[in-house]
């Protein structure tokens, strides 16, 4: 979109000119010879011109009042440099009468300028952009001030020309000399750095306490490989954690850190306080640059270190070591924090109550406290006198006033009682406390560690996941599901033993870690093992489960070199074990890797599916398979993709369903289906109800309440004429939330239905306290009638239980007169299925049932 440059009201022609045109109309107007037409047009020419003048006059008005309004120096100043108008505030700020400026160059301002400078100016402008540049102006008394020009494009009188603002400086540069004057006065040490780290200033007071002498570069002194940063527990900090760093990284002030700043050429320690605020930009979200400021705590650190000392004496054991002499004294207490009697009296002999690693580690640390003069503090484990473990703190530094001495003196904390308490906080962090295995953390370090060995080993990875678990919690309850989780890890642990790692990964999923780098074969042979444990009934509450395992296998490296990746391949793996029907393991494969690739690309689709207007509904009349008379529709989506083609529902609702893309498909199919509804109803079609299928998923996202609203309200639909079909699936996920959606669907009057009714769970207790309306009878039952027993018992059954409950039933599937006639029979009236339509678009629905009526 291009955006045109402020215009400057035109003062239209010659005022003397305009003046002539107005008095030839005039008299013209008064020639009585003139024909009517002519005197009509003659006076319309004179109003206008009236007008017209009386409009230039009234905007010109307003442009002075607008111009002369800015309190900042405004001109306007042609292309060719040449100054055409100038303020009030200019005129002041100038000290110039306007017509001492307008006509002459911009030099006339501004005599530094160089004789091109229009042309960047102009460039910049006509690519639509503004130009700012900060200058020194003149004064009419040859006076120089500071200012920043904003330069912008603007038509003046039907020409190109600029109009430049001002803004005087000179308050913004005092304000600055004073600042720098007071920075420079502080005794507290300031460093400013850039956005990259690199140092831009520093004050007198900062140049004294990091010791930059005279013909010292600041960048060079502060290198961070000339220092030696440490916080107050003596711990080491890499620059990235200096305060400066983090107040950049966070984009907030880091207040008060106390730091200790080692030369290491200097051999010189002093301890600092350090605040670093992050500057922004205006409109910036980054800070450009950062300010720190330092203050000396040297002295402050050293005697609250000594008064430290003095309490800790009274309660926790000192030690002293002459390092020339290696005369060590303990206190009493420190005695017995470490259980030696008699004392040592020589480093070694202490050293010999630790493990062998901390000895090392505090030899290392005394020696580096003698050569730099720095303290030392440190957590060590060691072995009471009484065998029992202990672990200590010790802290120590030279004797103060001898930073270089061969003497050193501390203190020594008994905290074994925390490191037992960590140890017991570590462990519960790692272990499920249902199971007492590993859990999902631990393993994944675990593997990671594994997979991080430099040497390439070969390890596997099985994915388990119970078969059935969600008939044990929805039958007998949580704590029996809990119960059987308890069983389960046992047996696991008993057929893997020491030959790999266990853990709770999920709800009823667990995982196995193992090496096959000398036993190629123990992947598979444990998953087998695994297998055969769970051959045995788990038996709960008197009743008896057979509950089984899917596997999934993935191997390393060929399947993967990071843990996550290794842990997907077993889990597709394992997924496609329970596809091929349940109790057995699968390895991961290529074949395997290639389809979880289309599984995803079928995902990636569906997600644009709406948006791209990709599905469609056809629509299987429910009849009364007595009279063949419509009753009502059910509503059946299907889906045509350019790449993928057309879909049928049992390819992509259970992929919608486990991304949760079903709760958006669900809403379009609400609203098609109630516009369609009115649709028919609109053209004559007298049917009086639509039938939707609903997802579990569309219950567990509290969204569907407000989509069947609006999808009622959009079409203009009573909820009586919208039926909510589900799956058996939907009545355990969530009673309480279920019973409250089922409260609110039934209070709009909305038809509830059980479709596939006898699949699944067969949770019978919820048809007794559920608004139900209805059940669907499965095809799955009715393709076996009349011929088939069991299928004629259950659809025997079923009804029985829907008349007991004074439910309705619509069978599904009927393709045979002979399943028509014995569903008849048995009772039932309501049917759907190709003996009678298949799905139809909504036009062949219409033309069909609206002959059929009119017949």
């Amino acid at each position: 979109m291009t955006v045109s440059p402020p215009v400057r009201p035109a003062s239209g022609a010659d005022p003397a000119s305009s003046d002539d045109v107005l008095a030839a109309l005039e008299r013209a107007l008064e020639d009585s010879a003139q024909p009517e037409p002519v005197r009509t047009l003659l006076r319309d020419a004179h109003d206008a011109l009236v007008r017209a003048r009386a409009d230039a006059d009234s905007a010109r008005q307003r442009y002075d009042a607008l111009f002369h309004a800015v309190p900042d120096p405004v001109s306007i100043i042609d292309y060719d440099g040449t100054v055409l108008d100038l303020n009030r505030a200019g005129m002041s700020a100038y000290k110039r009468p306007r017509e001492d400026v307008v006509g002459r160059p911009i030099h006339v301002l501004n005599p530094d300028l160089p004789a091109d400078h229009m042309a960047p100016v102009v460039e910049t402008l006509r690519r639509g952009n503004t130009y700012v540049i900060e200058v020194t102006n003149m004064r009419a008394d040859g006076t120089r001030f500071p200012v920043e020009v904003h330069s912008a494009a603007l038509q003046y009188d039907g020409r190109e020309c600029l109009v430049a603002v001002a803004r005087d400086l000179s308050g913004r540069r005092d304000a600055e000399l004073r600042y720098r004057e007071l920075v420079e006065t502080l005794d507290q040490g300031i460093l400013v750095q850039d956005a990259s780290g690199r140092y831009m200033f520093a004050n007198a007071a900062a140049m004294r306490i990091f010791g930059i002498g005279k013909g010292k570069f600041l960048e060079d002194e502060m290198r961070p490989d000339n220092w030696l940063v440490i916080d107050e527990h003596g711990r080491e900090l890499p620059p990235s954690q200096w305060p400066a760093q983090r107040a950049l990284q966070w984009g907030r002030t880091i207040e008060s850190t106390l730091l200790g700043f080692y030369h290491r050429e200097r051999r010189q320690l002093s301890w600092l306080s350090v605040t670093s605020v992050p500057h922004y930009p205006a409109g910036g979200d980054r800070p450009r640059q950062i300010l720190s400021l330092y203050s000396d705590v040297t002295a402050l650190k050293r005697d609250s270190a000594l008064f430290d000392r003095a309490q800790a004496l009274a309660h926790i054991g000192g030690w002293e070591w002459d390092s020339g002499r290696d005369e060590l004294y303990l206190t009493d207490e420190a005695q017995r924090i470490i259980g030696c009697h008699p004392a040592p009296r020589y480093m070694d002999a202490f050293m010999a109550c630790l493990r062998v690693p901390d000895r090392q580690r505090l030899r290392d640390a005394l020696a580096r406290a003698m050569a730099t003069g720095n303290g030392l503090s440190m957590e060590l484990q060691g072995v009471h006198g009484s065998g029992k473990p202990f672990w200590i703190r010790v802290i120590g530094e030279p004797l103060v006033g001898t930073a270089y001495s061969a003497r050193l003196t501390g203190t020594l904390q008994d905290i074994t009682e925390r490191k037992q308490a960590e140890e017991v906080l570590r462990l519960q962090a790692r272990t499920d406390p249902l199971t007492g295995l590993l859990n999902r953390d631990a393993i994944l370090e675990e593997l990671d560690g594994w997979l991080q060995e430099p040497e390439p080993t070969r390890i596997a990875v099985l994915y388990i996941d119970l078969d059935r678990f969600k008939i044990v919690n929805d039958m007998l309850g949580h704590a029996a599901g809990d119960r059987l989780l308890i069983d389960a890890s046992r047996r696991i642990a008993h057929v893997v033993g020491l030959e790999g790692l266990i853990a709770r990964f999920g709800g009823d999923e667990f995982l196995v870690i193992c090496m096959a780098q000398d036993d190629p074969e123990r992947p598979q042979r444990l998953a087998g093992a695994i297998l055969q444990a769970f051959g045995t009934a788990f038996r709960l509450d008197g009743e008896e489960f057979n509950i089984t395992a899917s596997i999934g296998i993935a191997h390393a490296p060929q399947d993967g070199l990071a843990s996550q990746q290794l842990i997907q391949c077993a889990d597709v793996a394992m997924y496609d074990s329970k596809r091929r029907g349940r109790n057995g393991s699968q390895a991961f494969t290529p074949e395997l890797a290639e389809r979880q690739l289309q599984r995803l690309q079928l995902e990636t689709h569906l997600r644009r599916a709406v948006h791209n207007d990709e599905f469609h509904l056809v629509y299987q009349p429910q009849v009364d398979m007595r009279s063949g008379r419509l009753l009502g529709t059910e509503a059946l989506i299907r889906w045509r993709n350019r790449s993928l083609g057309e879909m049928r529902p049992d390819r992509f609702i259970d992929h919608a369903e486990s991304t949760g893309d079903i709760v958006g498909i669900g809403r379009w199919v609400l609203q098609e289906a109630c516009r369609q509804l009115r649709s028919w109803r609109d053209q004559g079609l007298a049917l009086d109800r639509i039938a939707v299928n609903v997802s579990y998923r569309q219950f567990l996202s509290e969204d569907l309440i407000l989509s069947v609203r609006e999808a009622l309200g959009q079409s203009g639909l009573p909820g009586h004429m919208l039926e909510l079909e589900f799956t058996e699936r939907v009545l355990i996920e969530d009673e309480p939330d279920t019973l409250r959606a089922f409260e609110e669907l039934r209070a709009m009057g909305v038809s509830l239905s059980i479709d596939d009714f006898g699949e699944g769970y067969s949770a019978l207790n919820y048809l007794r306290r559920l608004p139900i309306h209805g059940l669907k009878l499965s095809q799955l039952f009715i393709q076996g009638v009349p011929g088939n027993q069991s299928d004629i018992a259950v659809c025997q059954a079923v009804t029985g239980i829907a008349n007991s409950l004074g439910l309705q039933v619509v069978a599904e599937g009927v393709e045979h007169e002979a399943q028509r006639d014995f569903l008849l029979q048995l009772g039932i009236r309501f049917g759907q299925g190709f003996l009678f339509a298949p799905g139809l678009p909504p036009d062949q629905l219409l033309q069909r049932y609206r002959t059929d009526a009119s017949g």
